[in-house]
């Protein structure tokens, strides 16, 4: 599968609390509520919606590249799985 089928990388995974089931993602291209992403890593490999991300505990609509962000997911990820944006 080559990285145009993945879709547009928008940002990488640099860590994960479990607990709270929040990954934290280095932003490299904005992103924003309601966008369908995929996070694909060496054992990661699902798809879900944006439905809630944050900076410093602080609900956002939407990113700017550099940010880090915190993003509800629906699975365990991992550091350094990738995040795509999907069509």
């Amino acid at each position: 599968m080559t990285e145009e089928d993945l879709g547009k990388k928008v940002g990488i995974i640099t860590s994960y609390f479990s607990k709270v089931k929040v990954g934290i993602i280095k932003v490299e291209s904005p992103i924003k509520k309601g966008d369908k992403i995929r996070i694909k890593g060496t054992t990661t490999d699902f798809e879900q919606s944006i439905d809630s991300m944050q900076i410093d505990h602080e609900e956002i609509e939407k990113t700017k590249k550099g940010d880090e962000i915190g993003l509800k997911v629906k699975d365990k990820v991992r550091p350094n799985d990738t995040v795509y944006l999907q069509g």
